[in-house]
């Protein structure tokens, strides 16, 4: 994409209502004013928060918002020029329940308060194969650490990802730590009885990987 490009989408990203952009220092410092009041000052419900992590293009945060209209959805992405195309396409299609946060994961808990969120899905992460990156991959104990901080007591972490790896690592550490799997699957689209937002909603990348038949894995657990 041309820096040309990325800046018109800055700018009109400024201009979106479902959209928001704080700055690290607002957030650490605890000055973010939605932090607890996602659903009062965003969504003006009570409907259950989810969150989509490293939300890309934001095509499974709308596609998600589509399918489940009492439930508030929030992409997650450092990179606002990928998510301008999901949020654009929510207020062209008058999708309320879906909305985009600017931030990177590492800051979640300073963008929603204990016990605020009711699921999240991680969508493709990067693997992060390699053991100087590890730090990075999104489902370490680490990151597990903060996602149990922002979810409520019996909230619902999904992982959808075309990398073996991944799958098999997060099984490995789920079961280490005694976490409850409700649900895992090594090729959603092969075996009968997958749930329907995991095989009816793909995205850009998912598409590339199913026509070179690539497995696409699917975890459903509780932290």
């Amino acid at each position: 994409m041309g820096s040309k490009n990325k800046l018109k989408r800055f700018k009109e990203n400024e201009t979106f209502p479902n959209v928001f952009q704080p700055k690290r220092e607002e957030l650490v410092g605890d000055a973010f004013g939605l932090k607890g009041q996602w659903r009062d000052k965003v969504f003006k419900n009570d409907n259950p928060l989810v969150l989509e992590l490293g939300c890309g293009k934001g095509e499974y945060t709308v596609g998600l918002a589509e399918r489940f209209p009492n439930k508030n959805f929030v992409g997650v992405d450092i990179k606002g020029a990928r998510f301008w195309r999901g949020a654009k396409t929510a207020i062209e299609q008058e999708i309320s329940n879906a909305a985009f946060i600017r931030t990177q994961i590492e800051l979640i808990e300073h963008v929603f308060e204990q016990n605020e969120v009711d699921e999240i899905w991680i969508t493709f992460p990067d693997p992060q194969i390699k053991y100087k990156r590890t730090k990075h991959r999104l489902t370490n104990l680490q990151f597990l650490e903060r996602y149990k901080k922002v979810l409520k007591a019996d909230g619902i972490v999904h992982l959808k990802t075309d990398s073996e790896f991944m799958h098999g690592y997060t099984l490995g550490l789920l079961h280490g730590l005694g976490c409850e799997v409700l649900y895992a699957n090594h090729n959603v689209y092969k075996l009968e009885g997958s749930p329907k937002e995991v095989t009816e909603i793909q995205t850009f990348y998912e598409n590339q990987y199913l026509e070179k038949d690539k497995a696409i894995t699917y975890i459903r657990f509780k932290i």
